[in-house]
């Protein structure tokens, strides 16, 4: 496979922009080789500068959920286009959709627009610790809410892959208020609410984690929180930036049947602008800037290319079978993978949660971070390059999950599951 024009760019991208990347994990630091510099994609698939053509999964992190250059948000963010690219002013269409935001997800009452994940979060915890008067915040080992410096502590996906405990330049007395617990272990998150529980003013919680691989929640557990939080006063956050719109309409509150008191959203959100978005009780949101104390602010919030690009792909999901067939085509990869898996006497364990799915060289099953951490990583090196080479485009990291789009068709799965069959048995000779 040739890549002399990838590398000629990234050689290039190095002399003005910090390790050739915008954002770490594009690096393929993990993996090793060179990064794909991508020129167009169209549907499930990917084209680079040096014309090799990818069956996609990494669906720019998630929010492709229609897959590349869908015609109809095209056609939406050109029209939007025309009368404006920014205004700093309200518009009707953020009223659109924040109304179809509310109607997905049944928790949230109010939503305030942002355009990244990361103030999602920021601004939810602030809005939390405003709300309730209390400082200390828990969040879960491998759960990756974005890099504000609170946050950036224990926080999976690219941190994880770098090998960062956290960072440098974010101060000691900033982490200090952040409280760590394994995800899915329901018995640490008590014994921190027996020591902590009057100064918790949040838990924060991916529901689906996917940034230590697709790690789903044990049964009891999301509920388990929601009880715990509701006793003590604190506040249950759903950081659904990845889940949200992904594993259900109403995202994994909607799947698993649990409440949250705020809600992070993102990626699917602006149908693949920057766009996201956190909302919830109306009694909490009220308390924002305007109407109240909790301040927060951002010049391109609600940007009407996003705004329509959004919308867009919001009505395009209420069309009936759109989850099922999601669905079933993360079923078809995992459960395929483990069959070719176990034909190439590999130990591998697979999960899928709606257009979400991943899979871990360990026999599983995978509940937590430190179990995602003992899968054997020179078997994934070897697994991402082999499948590179076949034309396949994964997430260049073992700590990200998969995202499979209403673009993917049975041929492309097949061809996955075809190239999977060959690079098993390379990653098989790893001993």
């Amino acid at each position: 496979m040739a890549t002399r024009k990838s590398r000629s760019l990234f050689a290039r991208a190095r002399r003005s922009i910090p390790g050739g990347v915008n954002s770490p994990v594009r690096a393929f630091g993990s993996v090793g080789g060179t990064p794909r510099f991508l020129e167009r994609g169209k549907g499930c698939r990917v084209w680079d500068a040096d014309g090799n053509e990818y069956v996609d999964y990494v669906g720019s992190w998630g929010p492709l959920i229609l897959g590349h250059a869908d015609p109809g948000i095209l056609r939406a963010v050109r029209a939007a286009m025309a009368r404006g690219t920014s205004f700093g002013a309200p518009t009707e269409g953020e009223i659109e959709l924040a109304e179809a935001i509310r109607q997905a997800v049944p928790s949230i009452e109010r939503v305030r627009m942002v355009s990244s994940g990361t103030e999602a979060t920021m601004s939810a915890i602030r809005l939390a610790r405003g709300a309730t008067g209390r400082e200390r915040i828990l969040k879960f080992s491998g759960c990756y809410h974005g890099h504000a410096d609170a946050l950036l502590v224990g926080a999976g996906s690219g941190v994880a892959t770098l090998g960062i405990p956290g960072s440098p330049g974010v101060p000691a007395a900033f982490t200090q208020l952040t409280i760590q617990a394994p995800f899915n272990d329901l018995d640490a998150v008590a014994d921190a609410f027996r020591r902590w529980g009057d100064d918790i003013a949040c838990v924060i919680v991916e529901p689906v984690a996917g940034n230590m691989g697709c790690v789903p929640p044990t049964p009891g557990f999301l509920e388990g929180l929601r009880d715990l939080c509701t006793r003590s006063g604190a506040l249950l956050i759903f950081d659904e930036v990845m889940s949200g719109f992904r594993v259900a309409r109403g995202g994994a509150q909607e799947r698993y049947g649990v409440k949250p008191d705020l809600t992070c959203l993102g990626k699917v959100v602006g149908g693949g602008l920057p766009a996201a978005a956190f909302g919830g009780r109306a009694d909490l949101m009220d308390q924002m800037a305007p109407d109240g104390p909790v301040y927060q602010a951002g010049t391109l919030s609600g940007n009407p290319l996003a705004v329509a690009a959004g919308l867009e792909t919001l009505r395009r999901l209420e069309r009936p079978g759109t989850y099922e067939r999601l669905e079933k085509t993360s079923r078809t990869l995992a459960l395929g993978l483990a069959e070719r898996a176990l034909d190439a006497g590999v130990e591998l364990s697979t999960v899928w949660a709606g257009g979400m799915f991943g899979f871990f060289f360990h026999p599983g099953p995978v509940r937590c971070f430190e179990d995602a951490q003992k899968a054997r990583a020179e078997r994934f090196r070897r697994f991402f390059a082999a499948m590179l080479e076949r034309g396949i485009y994964l997430p260049p990291s073992p700590f990200e999950a998969c995202f499979a789009s209403l673009a993917h068709r049975r041929a492309d799965l097949e061809r996955t599951l075809d190239a999977a069959a060959f690079a098993l048995k390379r990653a098989a000779r790893v001993d």
